[in-house]
Order: structure tokens, then sequence, then C-alpha cells
């Protein structure tokens, strides 16, 4: 009989054990469900695409504006202009009172500024060409004005000229404007052009930026310390990656079919043996000739993410790694020697928490993640020139990725590497301090003559 009671007892359990275990495999699985639809929304929130959508609008919107009151600090207006004014215009009193009609007393003058655009008047040049011979070899020879762009005569003699084209070139690759309204723009200044003509001078301005192009990648590869990312991109509708690399006050695009080691190595060879700052993307690893730098505030992002969506009794791990990076960045004002002695203390932290157990798996790829990556992680605390996040180039990628919600990426392979160039001229000639269009315009009048002016010497 006790037997009996005993094997009913022990069915029953089996039985409820696999009852429990189906109930926890589908919990499981719905936790994993969950857990990737969060990533998804996160995701979701950062690669914002067209048209924008941040979901619902409140229904208790907090009113637009500054608050009114002193608390928040300097109210901002114009400042006076420091230049003499170009014409001065007086606004005297009325001869009577426009509400009764009584007497008006003068009291006292006041001054108000204006500053506004002048009436744009294009301006037609017509360059008389002296065309002749040479007496010895019979060659055709034709005079050439330090302002032509061109030596074309004949159907061919009538030209948009460079500055209208160089202000196409920044509208278009530093704005984000379609080649159809920079065609407007310039035509309400008053320069006629078609959207396929702008499309062709950016063209032919990209084949005339190769030497340039080159000449910024050579001068990054010697540069001590670059920072390089990358970002989505289309080609024909097609996917591709655009690459950026920027260091020593210049900066490199590159569209590419690809986001490996390969493509990495158009803008920065193999060899490159500065330091690297970079994100954790596995291609950088590659790069063994040089020192790493891996960016602190993606390891920061991802602990803080991980601190708000772990259950409470797996949180101490991220914020571990928080509070021994934040001791990183705490430490750049302090001495060299006591920077250096941080380093490598917090190296070995980082070996004593690998070492630990991390029965969460999240908090687990975190740790490894972070062992990977621990003699990377603190170069800049050696080396004050070097960056301890990837800022420079994510603010370099960030012009074109606004651009890329605007109009999506090339139609063409051609149209990507002329891309690349003529980005690469505008944001160096903004690191440098120079005035792209009137560089674009200078190089279109002498091709090869403005690449200098571009670079520190």
């Amino acid at each position: 009989m006790v037997v009996e009671e005993l094997r009913a007892l022990v069915a029953e359990l089996r039985s409820t054990i696999g009852e429990l275990h189906g109930s926890l495999a589908a919990r499981d699985e719905r936790i994993a469900e969950l857990e990737k639809l969060l990533e998804a929304s996160r995701r979701s929130g950062k690669r914002q695409a067209a048209p924008f959508s941040k979901g619902s609008p409140s229904v208790d919107p907090a009113k637009p504006g500054r608050k009114s009151g002193e608390d928040h600090g300097r109210h901002g207006h114009r400042s006076v202009p420091v230049r003499p004014p170009d014409r001065e215009l007086a606004a005297p009193l009325p001869a009577c009172c426009p509400g009764c009609g009584g007497e008006v007393a003068f009291e006292r003058s006041e001054e108000q500024f204006q500053l506004d655009l002048p009436p744009v008047t294009p301006v037609l040049t017509r360059f008389t060409v002296a065309v002749g011979r040479c007496r010895g070899c019979q060659r055709r020879i034709q005079g050439r004005h330090p302002e032509q762009t061109s030596d074309a005569l004949g159907a061919a003699g009538s030209q948009v000229g460079p500055v209208a084209k160089a202000w196409s070139h920044w509208l278009h690759y530093e704005l984000g404007l379609s080649f159809g309204k920079c065609a407007k723009v310039l035509g309400r200044l008053g320069v006629e052009v078609t959207a396929g003509a702008l499309s062709q001078a950016a063209q032919s301005m990209g084949r005339d930026l190769v030497p340039v192009q080159s000449e910024i990648i050579r001068r990054l590869n010697l540069a001590p310390v670059v920072t390089a990312d990358e970002t989505g991109w289309r080609v024909g509708g097609d996917g591709a990656w655009l690459w950026v690399v920027t260091g020593g006050g210049l900066t490199a695009y590159n569209v590419a079919d690809g986001r490996g080691f390969d493509q990495a190595c158009e803008i920065l060879d193999a060899g490159y043996d500065g330091v690297l700052v970079r994100d954790g993307w596995a291609p950088y690893l590659k790069y063994e000739a040089a020192d790493h730098q891996s960016c602190i505030a993606h390891f920061l992002r991802r602990a803080g993410e991980m601190i708000e969506d772990n259950p409470s009794w797996a949180r101490g791990t991220p914020r571990q790694v928080t509070d021994m990076l934040g001791d990183a960045l705490a430490a750049r004002d302090l001495a060299a020697r006591r920077r250096k002695a941080l380093a490598a203390d917090l190296v070995d932290r980082i070996e004593i928490l690998a070492d630990q157990a991390h029965p969460y798996d999240p908090n687990r790829r975190l740790v490894s993640h972070l062992h990977k990556e621990r003699h990377a992680l603190f170069t800049f605390l050696a080396r004050p020139d070097v960056p301890a996040t990837n800022w420079q180039a994510e603010q370099g990628i960030r012009p074109a990725v606004v651009n890329r919600k605007v109009w999506g990426g090339n139609r063409t392979w051609r149209g990507a590497a002329t891309q690349s160039r003529i980005m690469s001229v505008l944001r160096t000639a903004t690191q440098q301090g120079i005035d792209a269009i009137d560089w674009l315009t200078g190089f279109a009048r002498a091709p090869g003559g403005g690449i200098p002016a571009l670079f520190p010497q």
C-alpha cells in the first residue's frame, strides 16, 4: 500500500515538474521576445528615419519657448554692429499725434540697426579670348585669363561661373539640398541653371579633387592620432557604408560597398602606427601596428541602459562598470604619473571583474567585451592628446547622416565618389578655418594650384 502511494506521489511530482518546465520555457521565450522588442524600440529611437516619428504627441505638452523671469540666465539679443553703417536713414516724428491730433514735442533720438541682404545682381563677364598659332610648329594657342575656369569656346563658350557652382556644392553636400532646390536658390539670385547642369558640375569638380582627396588621406596616415567611424549608406538603392577618418585638422570620407577591414584600409592604411580612436567594431582590431583607444562613451551608454533594463538583482555589474569608467574620466586632470598608475589599477579591476561569476547573460556579454578591450580603454590617460571617445568622427559623420535622412544616399557609385571627395574638402576647409566656397572658387580657376592652401604646413 505504501509503495503504491509513493509511486502515485512520484508520478504526480513528475507531472508537476513537467508543467513547471513548460511554464518556464514559455516564460523564457516571452522574456527573450520582449527583450528583442525593447532593443528594437531603443534602436528606432536612436536611428529615426523619415518622417522622423517619435511616437504619439503628448496630451499635455510643455509650453514652447523660454521660461519667464531672470532665473534661467542671460536673455539673448542681437548685438550692435561694430562696423560703420553703409547708409543712414532718419525716422522723424509725425507732424501731429496720430491719436488726438495734438502737437508732438521732441525729447531724444534713439538708434536702431538693421542688417539685410542687398539686391543681388549676377555679374556677366565676357572674356575676349585671343587665338593664335605658333609660327614654328603651327600649334594652335589661345589666351587664358586668371578668372576663367575653362578653355571651351563656341557652343560650350557660355558657362555658369565658379562662385555659383561653389555655392551649389556647398548647398548640396553640406546643407543637404537637392540639386533641384540648389537650382531654385541660384535662380532666385539671378543665375538660371538646371539641376542636371549642377550635377555635371559636381562630377567635374569631383574628378578634379582626386589629388586633393589623395593628399588628405596621405596626411591622415601620418597623423599621430586619428578617429574613425562608419554608418550605413545607400548607392542605387543597395546597401553601402560611409566611412570617415578625422585627425590633425583633416577629414576624409569614403563611400564603400562593405564594412570590413578592406574598406577601412581605403582611407587608413593597414600599417597605420599612430593611435586609432574607435568604437568596438571588430575590423578596427586588425590595425595591429596602431595603439588603440576604445570609445568610453559607448560602454557608458550601454551600462546605463542595462542599469535601467536589468532586474534589480543584476544591476550591480553595470554599476561597477560605470564607476570604473567614471573614475578613468575623472582622472584626466591628475598628474601624468598618477594617471598611468590609475590606468594599470583599472585594468586589474576589469580582470578581477571578469574572473567573477555573472549568471545574467547581458552582464556576461558586457564584461566579456570590457575584458577584451581592457588594454585599449585607458590610452587617453597615458596620452593627453588622445580623446577618450570617438566624438570627433561622430561629429564629422553627423552632417552626412542628416543628408541621408533627406535624400537617402547616391544613385551611382560615380556620384558616391564625388560625394566623398567634395565632403572631404568641405569638412577639412571648415577645420582649417578656410572659407570653403572661396577655396572651391579658386580651385576651379586654377586646378591643382589651390591644394597647398588647404593644408597646414
